[in-house]
Order: C-alpha cells, then sequence, then structure tokens
C-alpha cells in the first residue's frame, strides 16, 4: 500500500528544535532532510508541505 508521509520542522533554524519532530533528533545526521531522505528510500512518498498530502495521496488512489 503507497504511504505518504512528512516530517515537522524542516524548516527550523539549525540549533533550533521545532516540536515533537525535534525531541526526535539526537545528532547531526537525524536532520528533517535526513529523515524525509531514509522515507524516500523506504518508498515513502514524501512532502515538505502537509497542504500537500491531500494532492498526493488522491493522486495514489
Amino acid at each position: 500500500k503507497p504511504v505518504v508521509g512528512f516530517i515537522a520542522g524542516v524548516t527550523a533554524p539549525p540549533g533550533k528544535r521545532m516540536g515533537h519532530a525535534g525531541a526526535l533528533i539526537s545528532g547531526g545526521a537525524d536532520t528533517a532532510d535526513a529523515k524525509l531522505a531514509i522515507m524516500e528510500e523506504c518508498g515513502f512518498k514524501v512532502t515538505r508541505n502537509p497542504s500537500e498530502m491531500g494532492r498526493i495521496l488522491k493522486s495514489l488512489l
């Protein structure tokens, strides 16, 4: 089944945590961008903008 997702905190300034996604950052490689890359490698359809979720989901159905 197709999976669509996004990671909150992509727009956070360096060194600044934003919400729960920031709490999951434990080192330099655990950035929002790194998480998005891993999701893409696993076959997720990702977006950086949650307002695009509906359009992406519709395109996959």
